[in-house]
């Protein structure tokens, strides 16, 4: 089941929900919306090896942006996890309407990881982004069954990141 609003500021107060910075302006009825970080990721092609190359843009007080046909990759300005709950990371419909998609393939988000989430960004056409604007919500779903912890992989960094490095 999901969590409501008022479940998810109580989760925060209860600490079964981490969000850093956290801003009660920001709840929704089932989700909360979550800000762009400070850096964001650009497909530059291929390494050596086959995995694909990204430069690192620092974005600024005039934004930066985005354009179509081009792979990006954001973080959240907020680290976000919880020991109890799973959650789904999702773009915001306002952003959708302006043609910026999140999470086209990887939305969930694991029960035990807590850290500055790697976001998919895809523009449809050209759109300018700002660090700390908000861009997506994230949802906090309840577990049914043992919850354990599979690995931290994608945990250990806060940075846009392309591929496991360890």
């Amino acid at each position: 089941m999901i969590l409501t609003g008022e479940r998810i500021i109580e989760s925060v107060e209860s600490g079964d929900i981490i969000i850093s910075n956290f801003d009660r302006s920001r709840v929704n009825p089932n989700s909360y919306n979550y800000l762009l970080g400070e850096e964001v990721k650009v497909f530059s092609g291929r390494c050596s090896d086959g995995y694909p190359r990204f430069d690192t843009v620092r974005l600024g007080e005039d934004g930066y942006v985005l354009h179509p046909g081009t792979m990006y990759l954001g973080v959240t300005d907020e680290v976000i996890g919880s020991p109890r709950y799973a959650m789904s990371l999702i773009g915001r419909s306002s952003m959708g309407r302006f043609g910026l998609f999140l999470q086209i393939s990887a939305n969930l988000g694991h029960t035990t990881s807590s850290h500055q989430w790697t976001l998919e960004l895809h523009a449809a056409r050209a759109i300018r982004v700002y660090p700390k604007m908000p861009i997506g919500q994230v949802s906090f779903w309840t577990n049914y069954g043992g919850v354990r912890c599979f690995g931290k992989n994608y945990a250990l960094y806060n940075s846009p990141t392309e591929r496991l490095l360890i």
